[in-house]
C-alpha cells in the first residue's frame, strides 16, 4: 500500500477517505490509520456530537482550514452516518495533494 492510499485526485480537486470520532475532547487531525482489511484513512476528532449532521458540519470545517481551502469547497459525498466518510474538495489537486502528503507523515 502506498503512502497516498487515504486520497485520489480527481478532475477539480482530491477525494479524502477519513475516519472520523465524534464527540471528542477536541477538534483534530490525527493522521492516518491503517484498517485491517488494509484500506488506509485519514484520522480526525471533532468534539461535535454526531446528530443533525453536526459532528459532519465539524469534519469539514476542520479539514478545510488543514488544507488552506473555505469550507465550501469540502463536500461531504458518502458516509453520513457512518464513522468512515469520503470527502470531496475542491480545488488545485496537485497543491492539495502536497498538503496531504505532509498530513500522513
Amino acid at each position: 500500500m502506498g503512502e497516498a492510499d487515504f486520497w485520489a485526485p480527481t478532475p477539480g480537486g482530491v477525494r479524502l477517505h477519513v475516519r472520523l470520532t465524534p464527540k471528542s475532547s477536541r477538534d483534530a487531525i490525527e493522521g492516518v490509520q491503517t484498517l485491517a482489511d488494509g484500506r488506509r484513512l485519514l484520522k480526525a476528532r471533532v468534539r461535535a456530537a454526531p446528530e443533525e449532521g453536526k459532528a459532519n458540519d465539524a469534519l469539514r470545517r476542520l479539514v478545510a482550514q488543514a488544507l488552506g481551502v473555505p469550507p465550501s469547497a469540502v463536500e461531504l459525498v458518502a458516509g453520513s452516518a457512518s464513522r468512515i466518510k469520503t470527502l470531496a474538495i475542491s480545488g488545485d489537486a496537485d497543491a492539495l495533494t502536497a498538503k496531504l502528503v505532509k498530513m500522513s507523515k
